[in-house]
């Protein structure tokens, strides 16, 4: 795998505190928020930074099986979200639901040129909803790949060396956005030895 600079084409800056709710990030590296259309911030830039992290680390993505007849499939993402971090807390099914009647502010164009609205969302500009409305589990189980998991996944560390990196990607790869550590909290993590 060769590294890439990657999110230049969606890149956007947030300028205040509210949350911002249009198309980010490439489909391998997208945030369960930017995915599910329930507003973003910063901290979908962590998220990225630890799929990043465990992509050159393995050398594979991490999310592996995620297209559908060769279109990008949000449904699929999110199942392999669950399998490698169980499923999201009620809270994200909560916010997906406030969300889902919001319109998006913009499409975005594909490779081949064509307009689309974000990928969790109908044709409407509405998101299209994962959840069961009444018990906020996942609407699509039979995508889940039950035997992926991400103390499974790394086979590049052993011992004490993996249980850190598992550690130090696993506070990036966090469900709901305020529960992910800022840059600075993650330079203080061991597996990267800085010692600050």
């Amino acid at each position: 795998m060769l590294p890439k600079l990657s999110d230049f084409g969606l890149a956007q800056r947030p300028d205040g505190p509210e949350l911002l709710r249009y198309p980010i990030q490439p489909p391998l590296f997208q945030a369960p928020e930017v995915i599910l259309g329930i507003g973003w911030s910063y901290s979908a830039d962590i998220w990225n930074l630890g799929v990043l992290a465990w992509n050159l680390l393995e050398d594979r993505e991490l999310f592996r099986d995620i297209r559908s007849e060769g279109a990008y499939d949000s449904r699929k993402h999110l199942a392999e979200m669950i399998a490698l971090l169980g499923p999201p807390p009620k809270e994200v099914f909560e916010r997906e639901q406030r969300w889902s009647m919001v319109p998006w502010r913009c499409s975005f164009q594909t490779a081949e040129g064509k307009h689309c609205w974000p990928l969790a969302s109908s044709t409407e500009g509405h998101s299209s909803t994962q959840m069961n409305l009444y018990t906020g589990e996942f609407l699509y189980k039979d995508l889940i790949p039950y035997e992926f998991n991400l103390s499974d996944s790394v086979h590049s560390l052993n011992d004490n060396d993996k249980h850190l990196f598992l550690d130090f990607v696993g506070q990036m790869l966090q469900w709901l956005p305020e529960n992910r550590k800022t840059a600075k909290e993650l330079l203080k993590h061991p597996w990267l030895g800085l010692n600050l």
